[in-house]
């Protein structure tokens, strides 16, 4: 049932839609051309429920954070993560980037502190981007860990604690330099604390300061920004932090602006009657570079699988708009332990991509034609036209160029690895 798909109707059909588009001045082609040039930094935690592979002074594998469901067949090591990012990037069309947290080092079965890791203890990964010929981004883990119990890190008043924190932060640093020198490709390291209180906090100026201060010293050592990117991700809430997130989207914006950093916006870290979309031609205005995580929040930060919905195509539009996609690093942020973990980063990555898809084929110049003339109606009319022009011609004949799957047939290879791999874990 799946399997319907046949090269000759792919490009009978793609031509019927490039005449389409050519007649409203859209050259699909080049789109096809453009849309190579946008890399999606696929997360690498989607794969073992946010787990990592750190050990502890016995051995242990460490906690990680929360996930939801059981679904068999998770990775239990990097090689596994690894075999399954090259399943799922063998599905996706283009050539993409796999963002790491620092909790997935590969120590041998050895305790590494955190404040002690290495660009050793990540030589696995980068031989394995090299060879790919791909980038890698790059997270402090600033959670899961003892010397966070007390739900402050970066910002804590004890200086062992905000130390230890410090000299982690500088470790990864320095990391995502080496990585994005060996593999020569900017490595994007983004800086996401926890921190904050349950409830109504008496000192909120006080732990804001020492963030401020923590940060201003882990970035004091300039690395090159061929290699380098360093970004810093605010939050509304989180569990345990309900009433106050010390790296609030204010604190974060003024430290970026100030501090020459990218900020880092996640589609599930606001208030669920704010957009992502609506803030990126403000922040692009005075910021050079953006990060976003794109999540999908369902009533709160849940970090559900992206799907192609309003605020996803909203997000890629805006960034078409904005002429913007070369200004912003598109990553992806979810975990769901319920489903197939090789599908839910097909699904994402997918649906990612057939947004900025669509975004790039809108006629974008006649809605502000329209707009400059004042004739406020046409524009209007002509959104709503284009939203059934036939993308997913252009689509199908993508995935088919680059060799991947065409619509649902990628489910099939998905359900054979399961049988093959997946099942025998």
């Amino acid at each position: 049932m799946l399997n319907i798909y046949k090269e000759r109707d792919i490009n009978d059909s793609y031509e019927r839609a490039k005449e389409l588009y050519g007649s409203f001045g859209v050259d699909t082609d080049r789109v096809l051309e453009d849309i190579k040039k946008i890399p999606i930094s696929i997360h690498c935690w989607q794969g073992d429920d946010v787990g990592g592979f750190e050990v502890d002074a016995d051995g242990v594998l460490g906690g990680g954070i929360l996930a939801t469901g059981n679904y068999p067949g998770k990775a239990r090591n990097a090689e596994e993560l690894r075999q399954d990012l090259d399943k799922a990037m063998s599905l996706i069309p283009g050539k993409h980037r796999v963002n790491l947290h620092a909790s997935y080092a590969e120590t041998e079965g050895k305790f590494v502190e955190r404040d002690e890791l290495e660009p050793r203890h990540f030589e696995k990964w980068i031989a394995w981007a090299k060879e790919k010929g791909i980038g890698l981004d790059f997270n402090p883990t600033f959670f899961s860990h003892r010397m966070a119990d007390s739900g402050y890190t970066l910002a804590s008043k004890d200086k062992e604690v905000r130390d230890f924190w410090i000299r982690h932060a500088k470790r990864c640093r320095e990391i995502g330099a080496y990585m994005g020198k060996t593999l020569g490709t900017p490595c994007v390291n983004n800086i996401w604390i926890p921190d904050g209180s349950k409830d109504l906090p008496a000192d909120r100026m006080g732990y804001r300061e020492i963030l401020k201060d923590s940060l201003d010293e882990i970035l004091e050592e300039k690395y090159d920004r061929r290699y380098l990117l360093d970004a810093v991700e605010c939050k509304l809430f989180g569990i345990g932090s309900e009433a106050y997130v010390v790296g609030s989207h204010e604190f974060y914006m003024g430290y970026a602006l100030t501090r020459g950093t990218l900020l880092c916006l996640d589609a599930g870290h606001f208030h669920p009657t704010e957009t992502v979309s609506d803030k990126i031609s403000s922040l692009l205005t005075y910021i050079d570079e953006l990060l976003l995580h794109v999540s999908r929040g369902v009533r709160w930060d849940s970090d559900h699988v992206v799907i192609l919905n309003d605020e996803v195509f909203a997000i890629a539009q805006e960034l078409k708009r904005c002429n913007a996609f070369h200004r912003v690093h598109f990553g992806l942020d979810f975990f769901d332990a319920s489903i197939n973990r090789i599908s839910a980063w097909v699904i994402g990555t997918r649906a990612s991509l057939k947004a900025i898809m669509m975004a790039l084929l809108e006629p974008t110049h006649l809605l502000r034609e329209a707009e400059d003339n004042g004739d406020l109606g046409r524009r209007l009319a002509l959104m709503e036209e284009f939203k059934s022009l036939p993308f997913s011609a252009v689509w199908d004949k993508y995935c088919l160029d680059q060799g991947v799957p065409v619509g649902a047939e990628w489910l099939n290879r998905v359900d054979e690895y399961e049988k093959q791999v997946l099942s025998q874990r």
